[in-house]
């Protein structure tokens, strides 16, 4: 076992049992990194290492999982194929992933037994990876795109790829003939919600050209909460309490819910894409 310290995440090197598992987004996911160094303060992926790094904040630590794709390869032989979501608990291109090559091993081996990939992240280096994916029919690339803003990019994802980038990387595999979504969200309130933002950011997509994608609002899980707190309270102490009526409220929150699901839809209406849109 490894142990080193890069940009003050913890990475460390672990060996797996079982890397192609159960999900509730697929039939199957593959997460090669346990924890995300991306840090963004809203993720819901919290929860899979809340035994494993008790204590230890999100995006402080990374688990590599050095020997997923001998796992995988011993897996896909007596699994029968299916759908696999790549990754439901991290971003499977963060950092580690330049020098560890585990998404890259691992998307060859599903491929070539027939899985059907999915895909969803937020880093640019996944542009690596195209002329792989690109290969096969059997694959859904998303980039999840929360604001247009680079600064407040910064603030709630701090060492994701710029949107700028996130788009470009869209447009990279619609080039390459690829399947593409985008993931819009999570909105958060009076930040990323605005009708200018929502505009912005459903006109930027269309430009790439994305077969369909998703709008969510922000969804306080397991241990969002108290990151979201602490991010509001260092940067936009004002909206503290309007955040605590929208999301501890019910009727607020419902209220809200569906004030932002309307905005959505009228703006992708007016964008001529509504036949590509679904709501979370």
């Amino acid at each position: 076992m490894a142990i080193s310290t890069i940009t003050n995440v913890k990475y460390t090197e672990k060996e797996c049992k079982s890397v192609l598992n159960k999900s509730g987004l697929a039939d199957y996911a593959v997460n090669c990194y346990t924890g995300c160094a991306h840090g963004c303060i809203y993720c819901y992926a919290r929860f899979a290492s809340r035994f494993t790094h008790p204590g230890e904040a999100w995006g402080g630590y990374v688990d590599i999982k050095i020997n997923a794709p001998q796992v995988l390869a011993r897996e896909v032989k007596r699994k029968s194929a299916g759908s696999v979501m790549l990754s439901s608990v991290c971003d499977a291109w963060q950092p580690a992933e330049e020098k560890y090559l585990l998404t890259r091993q691992c998307i060859e081996i599903l491929l070539h037994h027939h899985y059907h990939l999915s895909t969803l992240t937020k880093s640019a280096m996944a542009a690596r990876d195209l002329d792989i994916l690109a290969s096969s029919k059997e694959t859904d690339f998303g980039v999840t795109i929360t604001s247009l803003d680079p600064v407040l990019c910064r603030i709630i994802e701090p060492l994701a790829s710029p949107p700028d980038k996130r788009l470009d990387l869209l447009q990279q595999a619609k080039d390459k003939g690829l399947t593409t979504y985008a993931f819009i969200g999570p909105l958060l309130p009076r930040l990323s919600d605005s009708a200018e933002n929502i505009t912005a950011l459903l006109k930027a997509i269309k430009d790439a050209g994305v077969d369909y994608f998703y709008v969510d609002k922000l969804n306080l899980r397991y241990g969002v909460w108290p990151a979201l707190l602490k991010m509001l309270r260092e940067h936009y102490p004002y909206l503290v309490e309007e955040y605590r009526k929208i999301f501890f409220q019910p009727a607020a929150h419902m209220g809200y819910a569906d004030n932002l699901a309307e905005r959505a839809r009228q703006t992708a209406a007016r964008l001529g894409i509504t036949d590509r849109m679904k709501l979370c």
